[in-house]
Formats: C-alpha cells, sequence, structure tokens
C-alpha cells in the first residue's frame, strides 16, 4: 500500500500573519503611488521639499521647505514682489491635526530691470514654514506632506509654474531617533533677517517722503557700502527710486520715496533691512517695524513722556475692570479690618502693595524684551497664550475664591511660619496682593493703554520699562492714595459684620474668572482640558481643607495635613500642566470655513488682501478668548442686531482674527497699526485706495454704526490712540 507524504497543517494565525503583512506591502506601494516626487525639474527652476529632520516625534515642531534651484539669469519673488510679479505660494496638505505657519522668507535681493525694480531671490532660496507634529500620531508610521506650490519665474518675460511634492516620513518615539534633515533649511535659517538692535521710527518730509530713523552703537561698526530697506506691504514706497543713506555717529537716517498707497500716521511699516559691504555682499539682514511719527515725538524723548502718562492713565482705568476691581475692594477692606493700624502702617502697607505691583511689571516687561530679542512676536497678554498659564491663573483665582469664602484662611498671621510676618502688620501679604492684582489685570485693556503699550515696544528696553512701570503706578495709585491719605479712609463705611459678608460675597468674582478661564482653557486645548481643570480644582479644594482643619492639631496629626494638603496641590498643578500642554500640542487647527450661522468670516491676511483690491468694505475685529473687553464689546456691540443689519446693508466683510493662541499674522497685523494686543477694530470704507480708521478699544453699537459712513481722503490720518 503506498504511503503518501505527510502534510503539514497550516496555521490560521500563520494565514492572518501573512495577510497582514500583504495588505501593510500593498498600502505601502499605493502611498508611494499616490504620493508626489519630493523633487520636480522644471524648465526654470528645480524645486525639492525638504524638512529640517529625518523622522518626526509626536508633539514635536518640524520645519518643511520648499528649495528652488533658478538657471541663470532668472529669478522668483519675496512676500513683496515689488514693481511687478507675484511672491510664491505654498498650499500644505498634512496629516489630520498637523498645522502649517507662514512662509518664513529670507532676506530679498533687488533685481533692476530698466525702470523697474523687483524683490526676489536669484540662484538658490528656500522658503519654509513651520509645522506641528500631531500628538496622538502612532509610532511607526509615516507622516505624509504634501505641497502645491506656485511661483512666477521671470528674466525678461515671466512664465507661472506650479509644482506636486511630497514627502513621507517615519514617526518615532525619540528625538534621539529623528537623524538629520536637509541642509538647505539651516541655510535658510541662516538668512532669515535678525531683530533690529537699538530704536527706529519713520518721520514724514514735507515732499511726503519717509525717513527711517535707526539709532544704537550698533551702527557705528557697519561698513561703507548700500543700506536698503524691503518693505512687506505693497505700495508703501517706490521701489525703483533711490534710497539716500546719512550717517550721524550712532544714528542712520535712509530717506524712502513714498510710494502710491500712503502711511498713516501712527502706522507700522514692517520690512527688512539689508547692509551689504562695498563689494555687494550680504553683511547682515534686520527685521523691524518702525511706526510713523509726528514731529513732535520723532525724536523719541517727548514719544516716552506721552507714552507714560498714556499708561499712568491707563493702569487708573484698569482698576474698574471687572477682572481687578474685586482685588482692589479687598485691599480697601483690609484697611477697615485693621483701623488700629498707625498711620504709618497703612502707608508702608500702601507702599508693600505698590511695591507688589511695580516689582510684577518690572518682570513682565524683562520678560517682554527677552521675548523681543529672541525675534519672538509679542503682545500685552501674550502669557495668556500658553494653556499651562492660563490653567495656573484658574487655579489661582479659584484658590483666592476659596480663600475669601473661608474654607482656609491665608490672613496676616498665617501667611507664613512664625510671627516674624505678623510682627510686620501683613505688609508680605500686601506685597502679593500686588502681585495678584497684576497678573489678573493682564487679560484687560483700558483706554490710553493701546497707544502707549504699541509705543513701548517699538523703544529701547530702558524705555520700555520706564512705560510698563509707569502702568504699574497707575494700577497701585489709587490704593497707594487710600492708604496714605487719612482724609479718604474717614469717607469708608464704619467697620461692622458687613465686612465679613462682602468679603465672602467677592468670591463670586473670583469664582466667576475661574470659570471664564476654563472655558479660555477649551478654546485652546480642546474640552477634555475642562475635565483636567476641573479635577486640579478638586485637588486645590482638598488641599485647602485639609490645611484647614489640620492647622490647630498637633504632632502627626498637622504635619501629615499639611503634607496631603501639598500633595493635592501639587498633583493639581503638575499633573494639570503636563495634562493641558499635551491636550494644546494634539488639538486639531480650527477649521478655515466658518458656519452659516456666524455673521463673520475667519481672518487671514489673503483674503483682507483680496477685498481691499476689490474695494470691499471690511470690517476687522482682532479679539481674544481671554480678553475680557473683547468678550464684552463683541456681546454689547458686534453682535447687536442693529450692528449685524448695517454691515449687511452697507455690504460690509465682517473678518473676525482670534489671538487666543499665538497667530503669526495677526501679530503683524497689530503691530501695522502699532498695537501690542487685542482688542483692534479697523474699518475699511469702500475703495481699494481708503484709508482704514481704528475705532476706540471700548465699543457701543451707535459708535460702530457711526464709522459706516465715514469716507476719509488718501491724506487724511490713521488715528492710533483711544480718543479716535
Amino acid at each position: 500500500m503506498m504511503r503518501w507524504p505527510a502534510v503539514k497543517t497550516v496555521s490560521p494565525n500563520f494565514v492572518r500573519q501573512v495577510a497582514a503583512l500583504a495588505g501593510l506591502l500593498l498600502a505601502g506601494m499605493a502611498l508611494a503611488a499616490a504620493l508626489p516626487p519630493h523633487e520636480v525639474t522644471t524648465p526654470h527652476v528645480k524645486a525639492e521639499l525638504v524638512a529640517s529632520v529625518g523622522a518626526v516625534v509626536p508633539g514635536s515642531e518640524i520645519l518643511l521647505g520648499v528649495r528652488q534651484q533658478i538657471i541663470p539669469h532668472w529669478h522668483t519673488y519675496w512676500r513683496n514682489p515689488g514693481d511687478s510679479g507675484t511672491s510664491t505660494r505654498i498650499d500644505w496638505t498634512l496629516p489630520a491635526g498637523a498645522t502649517a505657519g507662514d512662509i518664513e522668507w529670507p532676506a530679498p535681493a533687488r533685481i533692476t530691470l530698466g525702470p523697474v525694480s523687483n524683490y526676489g531671490y536669484e540662484g538658490e532660496v528656500t522658503l519654509f514654514s513651520r509645522v506641528r507634529v500631531p500628538a496622538d500620531l502612532p509610532v511607526g508610521g509615516r507622516f505624509v506632506a504634501r505641497a502645491t506650490v506656485n511661483w512666477l519665474v521671470c528674466e525678461e518675460e515671466c512664465v507661472p509654474e506650479e509644482v506636486e511634492l511630497g514627502l513621507s516620513l517615519p514617526v518615532v518615539a525619540s528625538t534621539a531617533a529623528t537623524g538629520n534633515g536637509s541642509p538647505a533649511i539651516a541655510r535658510a535659517q541662516a538668512r532669515l533677517p535678525q531683530p533690529l538692535p537699538g530704536k527706529s521710527w519713520l518721520q514724514r518730509e514735507a515732499d511726503g517722503a519717509l525717513r527711517l530713523v535707526l539709532e544704537g552703537r550698533e551702527w557705528l561698526a557697519i561698513p561703507d557700502g548700500e543700506v536698503w530697506f524691503y518693505p512687506e506691504q505693497w505700495g508703501r514706497l517706490q521701489q525703483s527710486a533711490a534710497q539716500t543713506l546719512e550717517r550721524q555717529g550712532e544714528r542712520l537716517t535712509l530717506r524712502l520715496p513714498a510710494g502710491s498707497n500712503a502711511l498713516a500716521d501712527g502706522a507700522a511699516l514692517p520690512g527688512v533691512l539689508v547692509v551689504k559691504d562695498k563689494a555687494g555682499a550680504e553683511v547682515k539682514a534686520y527685521h523691524l517695524a518702525p511706526r510713523l511719527q509726528t514731529a513732535a515725538n520723532a525724536e523719541g524723548e517727548l514719544g516716552v513722556a506721552a507714552a507714560m502718562l498714556l499708561a499712568l492713565l491707563g493702569g487708573i482705568v484698569l482698576n474698574l475692570m471687572p477682572c481687578v476691581f474685586p482685588v482692589l475692594s479687598i485691599k480697601a477692606l483690609s484697611l477697615l479690618r485693621h483701623a488700629d493700624y498707625s498711620p504709618l502702617q497703612k502707608r508702608l502697607q500702601g507702599l508693600a502693595y505698590t511695591g507688589g505691583v511695580l516689582l510684577s511689571f518690572a518682570g513682565l516687561g524683562l520678560g517682554l524684551i527677552l521675548l523681543k530679542a529672541g525675534g519672538q512676536a509679542i503682545g500685552w497678554g501674550f502669557q495668556y497664550q500658553s494653556p499651562v498659564f492660563v490653567l495656573i491663573v484658574a487655579y489661582l483665582m479659584f484658590g483666592v475664591g476659596l480663600n475669601l469664602s473661608g474654607l482656609f484662611s491665608i490672613g496676616s498671621g498665617a501667611v507664613g511660619i512664625g510671627s516674624s510676618l505678623a510682627d510686620r502688620a501683613g505688609y508680605s501679604g500686601s506685597f502679593f496682593t500686588g502681585v495678584l492684582a497684576t497678573i489678573v489685570a493682564t487679560p484687560c485693556t483700558a483706554p490710553f493703554m493701546g497707544a502707549a503699550i504699541g509705543y513701548a515696544l517699538s523703544q529701547s528696553a530702558p524705555a520700555l520699562l520706564a512705560i510698563f512701570l509707569s502702568l504699574g503706578l497707575g494700577l497701585a495709585l489709587p490704593y497707594l492714595l487710600l492708604s496714605a491719605w487719612p482724609r479718604l479712609q474717614s469717607l469708608l463705611p464704619r467697620p461692622g459684620l458687613w465686612m465679613e459678608r462682602l468679603k465672602e460675597a467677592l468670591a463670586f468674582p473670583m469664582y466667576a474668572a475661574a470659570v471664564w478661564l476654563v472655558w479660555v482653557l477649551a478654546q485652546q486645548a480642546g474640552p477634555n482640558a475642562v475635565l483636567v481643570a476641573l479635577g486640579g480644582m478638586l485637588l486645590i479644594a482638598l488641599a485647602g481643607w485639609l490645611h484647614g482643619v489640620t492647622r490647630h492639631s498637633v504632632g502627626w496629626r498637622r504635619h501629615g495635613g499639611v503634607g496631603f494638603a501639598l500633595l493635592a496641590l501639587g498633583l493639581a498643578i503638575v499633573g494639570g500642566s503636563f495634562g493641558v500642554d499635551a491636550l494644546a500640542l494634539g488639538k486639531p487647527a480650527s477649521p478655515a470655513a466658518t458656519s452659516a450661522e456666524k455673521p463673520w468670516q475667519p481672518y487671514s491676511a489673503a483674503q483682507l488682501g483680496e477685498l481691499r483690491r476689490a474695494g470691499k468694505p471690511v470690517f476687522l475685529n482682532m479679539t481674544a478668548a481671554w480678553c475680557i473687553s473683547c468678550l464684552v464689546n463683541e456681546r454689547v456691540a458686534l453682535s447687536d442686531a442693529g450692528v449685524l443689519a448695517a454691515f449687511k446693508d452697507a455690504g460690509v466683510t465682517y473678518l473676525k482674527g482670534d489671538w487666543t493662541n499665538q497667530d503669526p499674522e495677526i501679530s503683524r497685523l497689530l503691530d501695522q497699526f502699532g498695537r501690542s494686543g487685542v482688542p483692534l477694530y479697523v474699518y475699511y470704507p469702500p475703495g481699494s485706495d481708503s484709508q482704514p480708521i481704528v475705532l476706540p478699544q471700548l465699543l457701543t453699537p451707535d459708535i460702530v454704526r457711526s464709522h459706516l459712513s465715514s469716507r476719509p481722503s488718501l491724506s487724511s490720518s490713521l488715528t492710533s490712540k483711544e480718543s479716535s
């Protein structure tokens, strides 16, 4: 009998593994077939999609760029092409949750052909953007980026070209495994303009020309050669006209012939200053945004004095804002509660509070100076663009509310351990109340502040600090006067039970502030951040309760209560900070489209440019979820049925820019109008040559409607003061 060879049974798991492997191979082949090439050569340009890394880490930031190698005698264009041409455009297609910033442009060159001068690039250039990788991208997968790139390449004739480029990078778990990226990115970063050292401003001459004034010791060392200013905005200057340079020690003056689109008083002119040696080689490139000043303040000293006065007035008004007034009320109650203090002790309380405010404003000013030196786009309230900072301030507001409600006590005798603080009559408490007042004041913008802070951010470090300290002095002045002037104290009501009830009632504005900040957090990091914040507040309440019930105990009960309270507080702060930071990194970008129910459209510089070129009226609202003034104005004026009907009747396009998180496009627009933060309201009347009108920072429906009928001429000035 014939025996057949034994046949082994194939395992079902083996079949599944083979099928899965085949599926992966097929998917990879399909992906490779669908992904455009990373390099394309046209008749005039060789384009390549490059990255700063060889692999990506979830939640990280990378640089993606398009390297252009242009054939000799031809050129492509900068963001402002000059007399003719079109700037290069990159449209990104990225994985869900990934976001790409604006193009970061290396310093341009001037390309002249007869009477025409253009701004652009010859030879090689890499235009790159900062790309945020989603935090939930699976390790072991691929980060696939596609770019549709359009450019105009010219010699004597011009040719529009478009290419599709693709790049697939592996996703790894550690930055140590990302590898090296393209050296073209590093070369492009080296060509980026650096922040301008020293001060700069613009003056207008009698014939309309502008004088760019640069002041600082750095200008003593620049070589003899060409200094040229490239404006980012088209039409502000005559591109083909000569720019005449004058040297006067530490000051350079560059005469700039004005263009057809005149710059209004108070407006900024962002651009790039390129310094070349005698041989024509680029030595330095600086980014700057000088503001056009009047003859009265163009030299800077009088401007600083006026800005300090505006800041002082703005700080005084800041006390009436809903975020600051409860803190001032708490300090006023403390004077009544301690009526037995001597006049000297009361004055020292006021000085301690003022010291806390001034030191906090000095720290804020120094932070802005350091960020400016690092090339960051910053402004008033910039720290609220950090979800972690918003969370910490929400916790602080909640903790202050619990204290006012009596859950635990942080009075003058319980601020610290020992009797030293009590012996000083609670001066440290007054000092830290001043710090608290500064923290809660920063999301508010009062009248007079916008112009003062906008001016401060364009000045040297000493001038900026002087203006910020003036703002802090204005904030501290009401309590300082109350503590130092017995006649004002006599106007306060007599102490009584009502003081305790008022103190408890003041807890609710603090709770309201905490609720509002949690809502801001949800806008920044998504709805899951609400759970993180509320969980942290639960731990803070537990810590307060443990401290309150064990503070009078002895031995292990007291130490155990303190230990567990500190543990709960630490878990709230550390766990909450890491939680919201991770959620913010993984939050997908807001969709560009707007639902039909909303009367506004999302702001973009490109859309504003298109509407302006078409001569259509436009209303701009630059806002943020953490800006209380912005939210009040939107509720009171910009959501008013009469205002929205007026917009519709006048054909006004309502554009809304959200600065809750950092947005370079909005930062540039704020800088253009000499502002350092939101709110900013601008109306562009019909006509492509009409001048924009800046509205006040506090709006009513009547104010908005009255500006819709304004028709300023080209010679009219843009008013950036709050008195507009």
